[in-house]
């Protein structure tokens, strides 16, 4: 029981406090962000190590805020992997910025809800409009526009926008076809990202066909053209094949439009999934890698992953917004009311599976003006450039030899001497400062080096560069 009286209670909703301790707590994010370069990649910590600083109840009594500053600096920092350190090349980046941290922090501040229109008109009006920009800045079809037929979606990942994109393809099969979840087929690489094999079974697809690849990592035209051959003949329904601009692995890219046509032919739903990838199609140099987008159904990309917007804020358009509200729109009597009920506003509610939304717009919005659109495409285009750099220093080096192309910024490469070598080569390269992802395609171990933290400059590329010919050796 706490010894203090109810007069003592600080009450932690005194402003002027909230002012002072949010003060001190810019300071300790600027002061983490310039000090990461002084920390390792990832910090030294065992199973149950955090758990251990922790009291094992919850307080009774009120803390101050210095208390949980300073526990930041004991407790939750010495436990981390530091996704924003310049050294950081593994998976994808998870960039942040500070106009994005900013955004964030306005957004929480607010604490509004988005799920209607009506619950707070700004959000909602404001997601459109970015998300209307964003059709212009990354050349994907005009008519996916919110004043079109389409429209855009803020999202928590790319894989909710895929398992949302196979639960409305499901609807639409069973609509059209009369057949159940259990006969449909979904079609997509053996090198495709998870979450689209996870959001079949989670939508009740009976069966997914991974198809193999070229040895580029992507799926030939004629591989689904096959297999939809022959599940037809086997009395099944094709329902959703998903093409991958930039697979998780090697950044490999299906052709999008060979697949659209297959697929319209068939009466099947395109995905497309440039969730990595999707980003650098502001640069209007990489926009034949998406080439056949007016023939897919769905598509999405993460902010959070290559446009310096933190997550979550990824973005989910569709060719037809129909379809998807009359999948997903359940409207009980507490969520009617008069905007609504006129049609001429966006719910978007109806455009995932959650009812509640944060203001996710907010902080892409600010990034994006911060930035500006030059700033932002400076960004990417000097990222890619480094890595094909990298790329031609592997193809030139004697113990190395390059394993996927690199259509973007992430470089995959092997060890002439074998799977061994390869994997010790990625244990030195993450003992030495830096963190690369070790990997396996087509049964062969590599090395992925993904260049792309908001912090990452061309010294330490080439401090990388002289690690891997240290290590390679």
């Amino acid at each position: 029981m706490s010894d203090i009286t109810p007069n003592q209670v600080p009450d932690a909703r005194d402003l002027d406090e909230f002012r002072r301790n949010g003060y001190q707590l810019i300071d300790w994010i600027a002061d983490y962000l310039g000090g990461l370069e002084d920390r390792p990649v990832v910090e030294s910590v065992a199973p149950g190590d955090v758990r251990a600083k922790l009291p094992p109840h919850a307080p009774a009594a009120p803390e101050p805020f210095a208390a949980m500053l300073g526990d930041l600096d004991k407790i939750v920092v010495p436990g981390l992997a530091h996704w924003q350190h310049p050294n950081w090349f593994a998976y994808f980046p998870a960039m942040s910025s500070p106009p994005a941290i900013l955004g964030e922090l306005a957004a929480a501040g607010m604490g509004v809800q988005g799920m209607l229109w009506s619950t707070s008109p700004a959000v909602t009006e404001i997601e459109s409009h970015v998300l209307d920009w964003l059709v212009d800045l990354t050349g994907v079809p005009q008519s996916w526009k919110t004043t079109g037929p389409g429209g855009g979606v803020l999202q928590m990942s790319a894989s909710d926008s895929t398992h949302t994109a196979l639960v409305v393809a499901r609807e639409q099969c069973r609509r059209r076809t009369g057949a159940p979840a259990e006969q449909m087929v979904v079609y997509t690489s053996n090198q495709a990202h998870s979450s689209v094999e996870k959001g079949a079974n989670v939508a009740g697809y009976g069966h997914v066909r991974l198809l193999d690849v070229d040895n580029n990592f992507a799926v030939p035209a004629s591989a689904l053209e096959t297999a939809i051959a022959q599940d037809i003949a086997k009395g099944l329904t094709p329902a959703f094949v998903c093409a991958a601009v930039g697979t998780t692995g090697t950044t490999a890219i299906d052709p999008v439009r060979e697949f659209g046509e297959i697929a319209a032919i068939h009466g099947i739903w395109l995905h497309v999934d440039a969730a990595y990838a999707g980003a650098a199609m502001i640069c209007e140099e990489f926009r034949a890698y998406q080439d056949g987008l007016e023939l897919a159904h769905s598509y999405t990309f993460n902010a959070h992953k290559w446009l310096a917007t933190n997550f979550d804020c990824s973005i989910f358009w569709v060719a037809d917004r129909r379809p998807l509200i009359d999948t997903l729109s359940i409207v009980p009597p507490y969520l009617r009311n008069k905007a609504s009920d006129t049609g001429e506003v966006i719910d978007y509610r109806d455009w995932h599976v959650p009812l509640g939304r944060r203001f996710r717009a907010l902080k892409l919005w600010w990034v994006i003006r911060s930035f500006g659109v030059d700033g932002l495409k400076a960004m990417i285009r000097g990222h890619v450039a480094e890595a094909q750099a990298l790329q031609a220093w592997v193809d030139s080096h004697p113990r190395l030899e390059i394993f996927a192309p690199t259509p973007f910024a992430l470089v995959s490469f092997h060890h002439v001497d074998g799977d061994d070598a390869t994997a010790a080569l990625a244990d030195s390269l993450n003992a030495k400062g830096v963190y690369v992802t070790p990997s396996v395609a087509g049964g062969k171990n590599y090395v992925r080096v993904s260049i792309g933290s908001t912090w990452t400059e061309p010294a330490h590329v080439e401090r990388l560069r002289d690690l891997i010919d240290q290590s390679a050796n």
